[in-house]
């Protein structure tokens, strides 16, 4: 098992900066993808970022490209998600989640082994 935690959400103004950890314990892979997720209310969980366990491939939603940078954390916190500009269309409970297989790029959200319990990101006006 793994267990993943974000952390690092809140309450900001648009044009503002978030950055987002992901910590990861439990189960280790040798090679894994890490991914970003956000739903915000009344809408599907859609995909944001990813990026493989050696930072050589990435992957960005058209929506996020140009404004948030994923990134490899430290041995405890896996992956970063640096968010800027940010707007209040970002608004949303924001996911980690761990493929320990990477059968494509970008992998598939039903391919996400394990999932974190979210943090919330509230972009005001």
């Amino acid at each position: 098992q793994v267990q993943l935690v974000e952390s690092g959400g809140g309450l900001v103004q648009a044009g503002d900066s978030l950055r987002l950890s992901c910590a990861a314990s439990g189960r280790t892979f040798s090679k894994y993808a890490v991914g970003w997720f956000r739903q915000a209310p009344g809408k599907d969980r859609e995909p944001v970022a990813a990026i493989t366990w050696s930072g050589g491939r990435t992957y960005y939603a058209d929506s996020v490209k140009g404004r948030f940078t994923i990134s490899k954390g430290n041995a405890t916190i896996m992956v970063l998600l640096q968010m800027n500009s940010l707007k209040p269309e970002d608004t949303a409970v924001y996911y980690c989640a761990v493929d320990g297989t990477i059968s494509r790029w970008p992998p598939r959200q039903y391919e996400y082994d394990y999932w974190g319990r979210g943090t919330q990101v509230t972009v005001s006006s």
